[in-house]
């Protein structure tokens, strides 16, 4: 365990968070204005035109959701463009042959993409707070979902990186696989006004868990088993994190 987590791996994931940290204009202020873009239409534009969902305001309705897409993407970029660039320009070389243990090195690329996730729910959050209050209903199951959402993208953000053979591939994965399946997975509608096809089809999609298990911790409005979904989320977090470990192990990507 202090193998794991000793000096080396501290190195680098201190340089993988200052990379994000050091370049604000690039990593929080884009999200945070998109963000302020959908609370203003979605929210109060559209939003005083919609009926209470579940008992609530629209724009408190969609919160959730929001966090959930911006936490998301920014893990998964974060990681995915980290591995990717260190391919391209071959200074992963220099990692890969240090004394850190592979589990070390991914650990190291997914908590500092996961914190960046984090760091961008958070910045959503205050947010919305300029444009509605926004009650904490469930706070151990917000922490808890909180935690296990950016991990897991910031995981896959690790196959995504070995995986891309150059930048618009990242650019797929981010903008036409990630974004769709959040945008369908009940970010601005309830599941209960869905017809009965559709409803039992959007229970396909893994992004409907995470969206519910956010809006859980907030609002206390549940649509699926929170529990449940935590206990699959973690599950399938830790299968990817392995995954990743073994891809590192392999050489997957990293050695030509």
């Amino acid at each position: 365990m202090s193998s794991t987590f000793g000096v080396g791996f501290r190195s680098l994931l201190k340089r993988e968070i200052l990379r994000f940290v050091r370049r604000p204009k690039n990593t929080f202020l884009p999200p945070a204005i998109t963000n302020v873009l959908y609370f203003a239409v979605f929210g109060v534009v559209l939003g005083q035109r919609i009926e209470d969902i579940a008992g609530f305001d629209y724009i408190v309705f969609i919160l959730p959701g929001l966090v959930v897409l911006g936490a998301i993407s920014n893990a998964f970029e974060n990681s995915s463009f980290s591995i990717f660039h260190g391919r391209w320009n071959e200074y992963i070389h220099e990692t890969l042959t240090s004394p850190l243990s592979y589990s070390s090195m991914v650990l190291a690329y997914i908590l500092a993409a996961a914190l960046r996730g984090l760091v961008v729910g958070a910045i959503i959050v205050a947010i919305g707070l300029l444009f509605t209050p926004v009650p904490l209903e469930e706070p151990l199951f917000l922490a808890a979902f909180m935690l296990v959402i950016p991990t897991l993208f910031a995981a896959l953000g690790v196959v995504g990186g070995l995986l891309a053979e150059d930048f618009d591939h990242l650019t797929v994965m981010n903008q036409f696989i990630l974004r769709p399946l959040v945008f369908f997975g009940a970010v601005f509608y309830s599941l209960d006004i869905l017809p009965p096809l559709y409803r039992t089809l959007s229970l396909l999609n893994p992004m409907v868990y995470m969206v519910n298990g956010v809006r859980y911790g907030f609002l206390g409005f549940q649509e699926v088993d929170p529990i449940l979904s935590l206990g699959v989320l973690s599950g399938l977090t830790a299968g990817v994190v392995a995954l990743d470990v073994y891809l590192f192990k392999r050489g997957y990507g990293l050695i030509d």
